[in-house]
């Protein structure tokens, strides 16, 4: 079989797709190519939209969005061989992340919805796709997130010194590398992005505070900040994830935060990300060395100079340090998960995401 395998990432931005092309070895890995492909206008005000409440009432509209996404999976894919100048008949598959619409692992009936129709993107690639890799978790008890861990641990593992990885997605998560035999754990700490972006969309009408330096003209309003690190998740124990659902504009609303200098909030908030992301390494690896960063918030300095304010004499890089670009870490995570779904492995790690079991993840979607 091939040792040429496909990632494709939307995370909780929704802003588009991150697609790489991975070549697997027994113990590393080579990125081939990258392309990052932005959703249509329409398509992100549609998806940005769904995560109202009042929204999505119907099936029409989670399958059209189910659709368009697909669409824009394959030809993210399609592109991307282009760039390589692969043909589809050398990759042995493809694994799609999807876009999350709902992920609510502690509801009565859990679930997590990742939608982008992996039929589309097989049908129109020729290429095997596996998606849906979070709901075998969730069916054994476990979160179904995060599952980049068992990715960490295969890559970035070093047995002489206890090791996070931090990935500031929209929402954040650590994986703890221990230096001994222990196993590897790791859960989501709370909003990474998410809140920044939706708090600079409202209020500069961008998708992201550059840099930071909206956050980095602001002044931390103590008071606020007390009100939202005191809220429960931050304490509640892991296994543990969360989502947009759950941080978003409504909870800042409840915490009266409108009533603040927007820029203090901003502030506010880069400080929450990296206040909560600090605790939640304190607490589970206090003997931690070095802390690689990856995902979007590795490029928000203001963010990344609170982290280290926030862990001092801490060794906190990016996981280009380690090989990896801190930009493809995610991506290359789903191929992976895909080189294990096409060799019969598993793909959680129970340790992490609470599931009774080990299991193989995801959906397999032939190639015609």
């Amino acid at each position: 079989m091939s040792n040429l395998y496909i990632g494709l990432m939307s995370g909780t931005s929704m802003d588009g797709i991150d697609a790489a092309l991975v070549r697997f070895a027994d113990s590393g890995l080579d990125i081939l190519q990258t392309l990052q492909q932005d959703y249509p206008d329409d398509l992100r005000q549609r998806l940005l939209a769904s995560r109202s409440d009042a929204s999505l009432r119907s099936c029409d509209d989670v399958l059209d969005l189910h659709h368009d996404v697909g669409l824009c999976f394959r030809d993210a894919t399609r592109a991307l061989l282009a760039l390589a100048k692969i043909k589809p008949s050398e990759i042995a598959a493809i694994g799609s992340h999807g876009q999350t619409l709902r992920h609510e692992p502690d509801s009565t009936e859990p679930f997590s919805l990742q939608i982008g129709d992996a039929n589309l993107i097989a049908e129109g690639t020729g290429i095997t796709t596996i998606a849906d890799f979070r709901r075998a978790d969730i069916e054994l008890g476990g979160q179904g997130a995060p599952l980049a861990p068992a990715f960490h641990e295969w890559l970035f593992r070093n047995g002489e010194m206890t090791r996070i990885v931090l990935n500031i997605g929209g929402i954040a998560n650590i994986t703890v590398l221990h230096a001994d035999d222990r196993e590897t754990t790791g859960f989501d700490t709370g909003p990474g992005n998410t809140l920044l972006d939706a708090w600079a969309l409202k209020h500069l009408h961008s998708p992201y505070d550059a840099n930071g330096d909206w956050s980095a003209s602001g002044s931390v309003a103590g008071d606020l900040l007390s009100r939202l690190t005191g809220d429960a998740y931050f304490a509640a124990a892991a296994p543990k994830s969360t989502g947009f659902e759950y941080f978003n504009l409504d909870w800042l609303d409840e915490a009266s935060a409108s009533q603040y200098d927007p820029a203090d909030v901003q502030a506010t908030l880069c400080q929450l990300t990296a206040d909560s992301i600090a605790e939640a390494i304190r607490a589970a690896a206090p003997d931690a060395n070095e802390v690689l960063v990856c995902g979007g918030g590795v490029h928000n300095r203001d963010l990344m100079q609170r982290l280290q304010a926030t862990l001092p004499g801490m060794n906190i890089a990016s996981t280009a340090i380690a090989g990896l670009d801190p930009d493809w870490v995610e991506a290359a995570a789903f191929a992976w998960l895909a080189m294990r779904t096409t060799s019969g492995q598993s793909g959680n790690l129970p340790s992490v995401t609470g599931a009774r079991h080990a299991t193989v993840l995801g959906v397999t979607h032939k190639a015609p």
